[in-house]
């Protein structure tokens, strides 16, 4: 099953090809991201509006590409598969919108696919990884800690009370008067910083739930970077260690919780699974790392291209989808939100689809 995968869910323009082979690996034909960071960097942010107007200017162009790529067209692919939420709506719309028109011209089969499922099933595409597995998913907008099951199967175990990693990776930076996009920018400060010089808090360490709390931590690095304002270089490297280090032992701590949660209720996980773009920060892998280890697992974290949106992963969730039986219909709605958990799930076991074998 070679499917075309658009995503279009926030500030990223990207189309892909994969293919489901039939003993259930996944192959990438084209994979292209086209970044919107230089438009939205003069605000300190993502425009929403700049962002559904850029995707409906250069979407065409890059679906073209995807499929020239390795020689596909529309007639030689098996379906079609679009991000239809969570994000900003005004690019979802789009997205969606592109997808079933391809399926409405060619015939093909539509997968309107959760956005936050195609993370979490993102590392079956580079390897082979049985359910069921435990998922940190970790972005701009998501913090979640999630019982992968099956395709369309997900528990959530954790998740964020107020901000995401990403976000509070994000606002500290620009508090610090970095450049946007802000995360990169810590962690690269962050190497040349004391982790030790501020004793910044581990929210709900130690808690006898999976869940997390960012506001608090956030607010302790403006309260620290105030007191000794004016800041120095130093000083702004020293904070963004601190702030790192927070993170990552908070993380570890909550995903640990995480581990032993799944295994209360499921068992042994196949493998500890990081997705999403907090997980390309070298510190919090490392954490996951130490983590998946002591829970006697395995850890499985896609490559830094696919922890960032991009359409290889909508295509692949997709093709999961389309091999269970899954397809969606013309009248599909887009989603700003749709969480994890109300995705359909399969009424089949999934099949290898191409050419009847």
């Amino acid at each position: 099953m070679v499917v075309l995968g658009i995503e279009t869910t926030c500030d990223e323009t990207s189309a892909a090809v994969v293919e489901r082979l039939p003993d259930g690996r996944g192959v990438i034909h084209s994979n292209v991201v086209l970044s919107q960071i230089a438009e939205h960097t003069p605000f300190g942010g993502v425009v929403p509006e700049i962002a559904a107007r850029a995707h409906v200017e250069q979407l065409d162009r890059i679906i073209r590409q995807a499929l020239a790529s390795d020689g596909y067209t529309f007639g030689t692919i098996d379906g079609v598969a679009a991000a239809a939420g969570p994000g900003l709506i005004g690019g979802v719309i789009v997205g969606l919108t592109t997808a079933k028109a391809i399926a409405l011209v060619t015939g093909k089969p539509l997968a309107a696919v959760n956005h936050l499922e195609a993370h979490a099933l993102s590392a079956r595409l580079i390897q082979d990884t049985p359910f069921p597995y435990c998922l940190f998913l970790a972005s701009g907008g998501h913090t979640q800690i999630v019982a992968v099951r099956g395709v369309g199967d997900y528990v959530r175990i954790g998740t964020t009370l107020d901000d995401a990693i990403g976000e509070a990776f994000d606002k500290t930076a620009k508090l610090l008067g970095l450049p946007y996009p802000g995360g990169p920018q810590v962690e690269q400060l962050a190497r040349r910083g004391d982790p030790q010089r501020f004793q910044f808090p581990r929210p709900l360490a130690r808690r006898d739930n999976a869940d997390f709390s960012l506001s608090g931590l956030k607010t302790a690095v403006r309260l620290a970077a105030e007191r000794i304002a004016p800041l120095s270089e130093t000083d702004v490297a020293d904070l963004c260690a601190s702030f790192q280090q927070a993170i990552a032992d908070t993380v570890f701590d909550r995903v640990r919780m995480g581990l032993a949660s799944f295994r209360a209720s499921y068992g042994a996980p196949t493998a500890l699974v990081a997705a999403g773009g907090v997980a390309a920060n070298f510190a919090i892998r490392r954490v996951l790392e130490f983590a998946a280890v002591e829970a006697g697992t395995k850890l499985v974290v896609p490559p830094p291209e696919l922890c960032t949106d991009n359409g290889a992963m909508i295509a692949w969730a997709g093709a999961e989808r389309l091999a269970c039986g899954l397809s969606d219909g013309l009248d599909i709605s887009p989603r700003a939100r749709w969480p994890l958990e109300e995705v359909s799930k399969p009424t089949m076991p999934a099949l290898p689809l191409r050419g009847g074998s």
